[in-house]
C-alpha cells in the first residue's frame, strides 16, 4: 500500500511521473478542474464579499471519490497540478474537496518547471504549502470574468441575438480586429514613384542603384514627407527626373564599409512561441498550446516509456536555469566549435511585468535532439520541438556578422544609392533563422553583390527604371500578430492568449481569410453594441490595468476583494443606466429595405441574427418570412442542378467545409461535395479535387475517392499541367520577393502563372 498520493492534472502526466518515483507513490490524476462556478447561474454571491459558489463539475463526482479513498491510504498527499494560477487554484479546490471525511493525510503542494528526474525528485524533497495568494489572484480573474459575461451576456441577447456572448478581455481583444477593419476602410490610397538605375563598370559588370536623394533631400514613399524628405507623387514628375538623368554623368561619390551584428533572439516564452509557429507552420495560438502540452506531460520514447521534452510551456519569462545553461554551452562548443560559444552565458532580461516564475520554453534533455526523437513524434509535434531546441541553442551562441558596403553614386544633383551584404561569420544562424508572416516585405537590395568599385569611377548607364508604387493599408491581423498586440498591451496572460482567439473564431465573431481575422457582422455589430454602451469597461487601458491588479494581488500586495469592489460598483451602476433601453438599441441596429416580402409584399428589414445580417418581413409576427441578404445570396449561387429534383444546388459550410445542397429543403435533402472541377492528379485514380476543412477550420484538398485515394494537400492544386513531367502542379508560395510561384511536387519545376518556365529545383 503506497504511503504518498501525488494527484496531477493529466492522466499523461501521471504515467511520465511514475517513471521517477518508487513503490511508496501513488499517481492519479484529477483531470483537470473538480469544481467550477455553477452553469446555470452566476455562481457569485456579491453581497457577501463576492464569494464563490462553487460545485462539483459534472462527471467529476466519481474521480473525487476514487481520490479520496486513495487520500485515506496515505500519510501525505502531494498536490502536482501545473505551476501557474490555474493549476495553484485546482490544488486548493482538491484539498477542499479532499480534507476531512477520513482522510487524514497532510496535504502539501510541489510543482516543477520540467517533468525530469531531477526535477521531479527535488519537488517531492522541498514541498510548500498552497500559495494562498496566487489562488486569490485566480479566483479574482474567475469571478471578473463571470460577473461580465454572465451580465453583459443578456444585454446582447436582448439587443442582437440569443446564446452571444462578451467576455473582459475576450470583447476588448474583437476590438481590436474591429479598429484595425476600420482603418483598413478609412485608409486613402496615395500614389508615389520609385526610380531605379542599372549601372556597369568598365568591365561590364552590372548593379542597381536606388534614387536616394535630389538636391539633398531624401526620396521617401508618400505619407513620409518631411523638411528634408521629397516625395515623387505622379508619373509625369518621374517622367521628368528621368528625362533629366538620361544625359547625367554617373560618377561614384563615395564607398562605405561597414560591420552589421545580428544578435540570437532569447528563448521562447508563450507569446513568441505562438507566433513563431503561426508564422513558420501556420498553427493556431490553440493548436501550439495543445501539442506543447503533450510534449511537455510527455511521449513515449521506445522502451524507456513517456518522456516530458520540454519545460513548461505558459511562461512569460526569458530565465534559464544555470544547469541548462551549462548543458547548452558544453553542446555547442562540442558540436559547432569553439568560435560559436560566447565567453560566457547569454542572459535576457524578461519584460516589467513577467511572472518570472517558470523557466523559458526550453528542450529538457539535450541529448534527446529532433533527429534522434522523430520516429516518436506526430509531424506537428516534431515541427514544434525542432523549433524549440533551434531556438534555445542558437539563443546561446555567438551573433552573426555580415559585412556591409554602401556605395553612393551622383548624378548631377541627384544621387542614387547601392548596397549589398554578406555573411562573414553566420553565428547562431548556423542552426535558426526567425520567421516572416506571408506578406512581411523582403529588403532585396542588400541581397544582390557590388563588383568591385573606387571612388570616382566613372560608370555607364544602361537602364532607367520607373516604377508606380501605392501606400498600402494596414494589414489585418493575423493570429501571430494578434497574440504580440496582446502582450505588447498587457491584455490577458500567457495562458489565456490562445483560447480568446479561439473563442472569436467559435463564436463567428471574427473569421480568417487569407489567414488573417477580419471582424465578420456579427462581430463588428456585437463590438458597436459593446464600445458605445460599455465604453470605460471594453477598452484597452483598463483591461491592461485590471491585469495589473491582479498581478498585485498575485505578489500580495492587494486585496482581492478590494479589486473586485473597486471593479463593481462603475460596473453596476453603467449596467442598470442601460436597463430599458434594450428594445430602443436593438431598433437603432435595424433597415428598413425596398425589397418587397416574397410572401406578403411588406418591405423587408435588414437585422442581425447570431450568424450576421439576414432580411426579415417587417410583418412580424404575423409574417415570419426571412432570407439572406443579396450579396450572401450572390456568395451561395451555384449553377449546378440537384440530380434528383432539378432545383438549383446552393453552396452551403457545414463540419468539414463547402458542400453543395438542394435548394428544395427540406422536401429534398440531396447533397454533394463542391469540386474544383481539377482531376486528382493520382495515376488512374479517376476522383475529382474537393476543398475540405480539418476540425480547426484549416482548408486542404482531397479527393473525392476517399478512402480509396489518399491524395491531400495543403497547397490548392491548378488546372494546368507541368510543362516537364506534365504532372498537375499545386500553387505554393515560395517567396515574398518573388511573388507567388508554383512548384510542381514531382519533378519541383517552378513556374508563374503569367511564365510558364521559370526554373527547376535541384
Amino acid at each position: 500500500m503506497a504511503k504518498n498520493l501525488v494527484i496531477v492534472e493529466s492522466p499523461a502526466k501521471s504515467k511520465t511521473l511514475a517513471k521517477f518515483l518508487s513503490k511508496d507513490f501513488e499517481i492519479l490524476s484529477s483531470v483537470g478542474h473538480v469544481v467550477d462556478l455553477p452553469k446555470s447561474k452566476i455562481g457569485v454571491d456579491v453581497k457577501n464579499n463576492f464569494e464563490p459558489q462553487y460545485e462539483i463539475i459534472k462527471g467529476k463526482e466519481k474521480i473525487i471519490a476514487e481520490l479520496r479513498k486513495a487520500a485515506k491510504s496515505a500519510t501525505t498527499v502531494y498536490l502536482a497540478p501545473d505551476p501557474d494560477r490555474e493549476g495553484e487554484a485546482i490544488a486548493w479546490h482538491l484539498a477542499n474537496s479532499l480534507k476531512g471525511k477520513g482522510v487524514k493525510a497532510s496535504f502539501l503542494r510541489v510543482t516543477f518547471n520540467e517533468i525530469t528526474k531531477s526535477a521531479v525528485t527535488e519537488a517531492i524533497k522541498n514541498p510548500r504549502d498552497i500559495d494562498i495568494n496566487l489562488v486569490n489572484a485566480q479566483q479574482a480573474r474567475r469571478v471578473l470574468d463571470r460577473l461580465v459575461g454572465y451580465s453583459v451576456s443578456p444585454f446582447l441577447w436582448k439587443t442582437v441575438a440569443r446564446n452571444l456572448s462578451a467576455g473582459r478581455v475576450q470583447s476588448v481583444a474583437l476590438r481590436l480586429i474591429c479598429e484595425r477593419e476600420e482603418e483598413i476602410k478609412a485608409f486613402i490610397q496615395e500614389e508615389y514613384w520609385k526610380i531605379s538605375v542599372q549601372l556597369a563598370t568598365g568591365k561590364k559588370q552590372k548593379f542597381t542603384a536606388q534614387l536616394f536623394k535630389i538636391d539633398g533631400k531624401t526620396v521617401v514613399g508618400a505619407g513620409e514627407a518631411g523638411p528634408k524628405k521629397i516625395v515623387i507623387t505622379t508619373q509625369a514628375e518621374a517622367d521628368k527626373i528621368v528625362a533629366e538623368l538620361k544625359g547625367q554623368k554617373y560618377t561614384v561619390s563615395d564607398i562605405t564599409k561597414s560591420e552589421r551584428v545580428r544578435r540570437p533572439l532569447p528563448p521562447f516564452i508563450t507569446s513568441t512561441l505562438q507566433q513563431e509557429a503561426a508564422k513558420v507552420y501556420g498553427f493556431s495560438p490553440k493548436q501550439t498550446m495543445s501539442v506543447a502540452q503533450g510534449l511537455y506531460e510527455g511521449i513515449e520514447i521506445g522502451q524507456d516509456g513517456p518522456t516530458g521534452l520540454i519545460t513548461y510551456m505558459r511562461t512569460d519569462s526569458t530565465r534559464v536555469s544555470d544547469e541548462a545553461l551549462k548543458n547548452v554551452r558544453a553542446m555547442i562548443g562540442k558540436e559547432f566549435g569553439k568560435e560559436y560559444l560566447p565567453e560566457k552565458a547569454i542572459q535576457y532580461s524578461s519584460k516589467k511585468n513577467a511572472q518570472d516564475a517558470h523557466e523559458a520554453v526550453r528542450p529538457t534533455y539535450l541529448d534527446l535532439s529532433p533527429e534522434k526523437v522523430k520516429k516518436h513524434l506526430s509531424p506537428q509535434q516534431l515541427k514544434l520541438y525542432t523549433l524549440i531546441w533551434n531556438r534555445f541553442i542558437a539563443s546561446q551562441m555567438n551573433p552573426a556578422i555580415f559585412d556591409v558596403e554602401t556605395v553612393d553614386i551622383t548624378a548631377g544633383n541627384y544621387l542614387f544609392r547601392a548596397s549589398a551584404q554578406k555573411i562573414r561569420f553566420d553565428g547562431f544562424l548556423r542552426i535558426y533563422h526567425e520567421g516572416r508572416e506571408a506578406d512581411e516585405s523582403v529588403d532585396e537590395d542588400d541581397s544582390q553583390k557590388l563588383p568591385d568599385l573606387k571612388v570616382d569611377e566613372l560608370l555607364t548607364l544602361l537602364k532607367l527604371d520607373p516604377v508606380q508604387s501605392f501606400t498600402k493599408p494596414p494589414a489585418r491581423y493575423s493570429e501571430a500578430m494578434l497574440v504580440k498586440r496582446m502582450e505588447s498591451d498587457g491584455i490577458g496572460r500567457p495562458s489565456t492568449y490562445a483560447s480568446i482567439i479561439s473563442t472569436l473564431k467559435d463564436r463567428k465573431y471574427a473569421e480568417l481569410e487569407q489567414k488573417r481575422l477580419r471582424p465578420t457582422d456579427l462581430g463588428t455589430t456585437v463590438n458597436k453594441i459593446l464600445v458605445e454602451n460599455f465604453p470605460d469597461l471594453f477598452n484597452v487601458a483598463f483591461t491592461a490595468s485590471m491585469e495589473k491588479e491582479l498581478d498585485l494581488v498575485e505578489e500580495g500586495t492587494d486585496d482581492w476583494v478590494k479589486v473586485l469592489k473597486d471593479f463593481y460598483k462603475p460596473f453596476i451602476k453603467t449596467l442598470n443606466g442601460l436597463k430599458g433601453k434594450e428594445k430602443d438599441i436593438k431598433a437603432s441596429m435595424t433597415e428598413v429595405t425596398d425589397i418587397p416580402c416574397d410572401k406578403c409584399a411588406q418591405p423587408m428589414i435588414i437585422k442581425m441574427g447570431r450568424n450576421g445580417r439576414f432580411l426579415a418581413c417587417s410583418g412580424y409576427p404575423e409574417c415570419k418570412s426571412t432570407k439572406p441578404l443579396p450579396e450572401d445570396e450572390a456568395k451561395t449561387h451555384s449553377d449546378e442542378k440537384c440530380e434528383k429534383c432539378g432545383s438549383a444546388m446552393v453552396i452551403k459550410t457545414g463540419r468539414f467545409g463547402r458542400f453543395l445542397a438542394c435548394s428544395g429543403y427540406p422536401e429534398c435533402k440531396s447533397t454533394k461535395p463542391v469540386t474544383l472541377g481539377i482531376s486528382c492528379p493520382k495515376p488512374g485514380c479517376g476522383g475529382k479535387i474537393l476543398e475540405k476543412q480539418t476540425k480547426t477550420k484549416r482548408l486542404f484538398y482531397g479527393c473525392t475517392s476517399y478512402p480509396k485515394c489518399d491524395f491531400a494537400s495543403w497547397d490548392k492544386p491548378i488546372n494546368q499541367p507541368c510543362p516537364v513531367c506534365k504532372h498537375v502542379y499545386v500553387l505554393q508560395k515560395i517567396s515574398k520577393a518573388k511573388g507567388d510561384y508554383f512548384r510542381c511536387p514531382e519533378c519541383r519545376h517552378e513556374m508563374s502563372e503569367d511564365t510558364p518556365v521559370v526554373k527547376t529545383v535541384a
